[in-house]
């Protein structure tokens, strides 16, 4: 006998069905969509569509020595999902200036190719994602594909370049600090962006970029030499909780506390190694404290990148808290004054993002 579901004994409401419907069909054009987002920025579509368009398809086909027939389907994808625009008399394809931003300006704060090579890579994982869905067990952020830190470079390099001195000026006399001369540890910093922005910014300041990855920490430091930053910048491997070295300035975590094993741990151990007068600075995900808050296009990507990468990374670790990518001030507080700070604030925003400034 078939067994009973609820679809069969409740009446449902079409309305509500179809627009589940229709949104299940956002999210599978979405899904096929990422590969080709990828595929207009490493091919050069979007970039070739923003210095030489209007373009036909065989135009545009030739300016990126691509195939015709390829091209013009992928166009027809774009402009109906919103990110090309079509001219139907003259049958020619063009970036807006909003759809250049995103797409092919790779210093926008809002650039997000990067974004879709994170999501598109970190999604391989999920055989052994359904696996730990069954165990409990973790799966470690060195487990990942190549282009998951690339992507995450890429999506979040853009915006540091564009907030984090603003960020910095927002906490309590850190900026005039740095500006004379301060030593500063960025932890978890993946390939270093955060940390080499820092330091272009701070000449007088001395730099060091710590993260377990050892790939990372590989492309970080040829990022310095390239940069010309090397002299005052170091990268280290190690990790959150046992990094070396006592009297930072400022201690910087970029959308990578959530991710650690035990970040009261952590939080005790950026303790022991800030100066008395020291900051620690914490950017992470925006997110409300209620969960029933979070429930929006944001949020929906940040727990969804959270449940691919970041818990299952944090339950990898000894402890394996889970703080989870949409913690919130309150608990985010919680977690930090649990660990011996006794001041800590909301010190700037933006959409994305929430700084926390805290002090022993």
């Amino acid at each position: 006998m078939a067994t009973e579901t609820r679809a069969d004994s409740t009446q449902i409401d079409e309305q509500k069905l179809n627009e589940l419907v229709e949104t299940s069909l956002v999210d599978l054009g979405a899904t096929v969509h990422a590969s080709l987002a990828i595929i207009g920025d490493e091919l050069g579509l979007y970039a070739a569509l923003d210095d030489a368009g209007p373009l036909t398809s065989a135009e545009l086909a030739d300016e990126t020595d691509t195939a015709e027939r390829y091209v013009r389907e992928w166009l027809r994808s774009q402009a109906a999902g919103g990110y090309v625009t079509y001219d139907t008399e003259t049958d020619r394809y063009d970036l807006t200036p909003e759809q250049a931003y995103v797409l092919a300006n790779e210093e926008s704060p809002v650039f997000m190719p990067g974004a879709f090579q994170l999501v598109a890579s970190a999604a391989q994982i999920e055989p052994d994602l359904r696996e730990a869905f069954r165990t409990g067990e973790g799966i470690g952020w060195h487990e990942h594909d190549d282009d998951v830190f690339h992507g995450t470079e890429r999506f979040f390099g853009p915006s540091y370049g564009a907030y984090l001195i603003d960020w910095i000026e927002s906490l309590d006399g850190v900026d005039e600090k740095l500006k004379a001369g301060g030593r500063i540890a960025d932890v978890g910093c993946g390939h270093g962006a955060p940390t080499i922005r820092m330091a272009e910014a701070y000449p007088n300041s001395t730099f060091v970029g710590i993260d377990y990855h050892q790939e990372s920490v590989e492309v970080a430091r040829e990022r310095a030499e390239t940069t010309g930053v090397a002299d005052r910048v170091d990268f280290e491997v190690a990790t959150a909780s046992a990094y070396d070295g006592t009297d930072y300035d400022l201690v910087t975590m970029f959308n990578c506390f959530h991710d650690m094993g035990d970040p009261v741990g952590v939080a005790a151990h950026v303790r022991e190694t800030l100066s008395d007068a020291g900051t620690w600075m914490i950017v992470e995900p925006y997110a409300e404290d209620r969960v029933e808050d979070n429930l929006t296009p944001f949020g929906r990507l940040a727990y969804s990148i959270s449940t691919v990468a970041c818990t299952p990374n944090s339950l990898d670790q000894e402890v394996g808290y889970g703080l989870g990518a949409q913690a919130g001030e309150q608990r985010t507080r919680d977690v930090v004054t649990e660990g011996g700070f006794t001041q800590f604030r909301r010190a700037a925003e933006t959409p994305t993002s929430l700084v926390f400034e805290a002090k022993p």
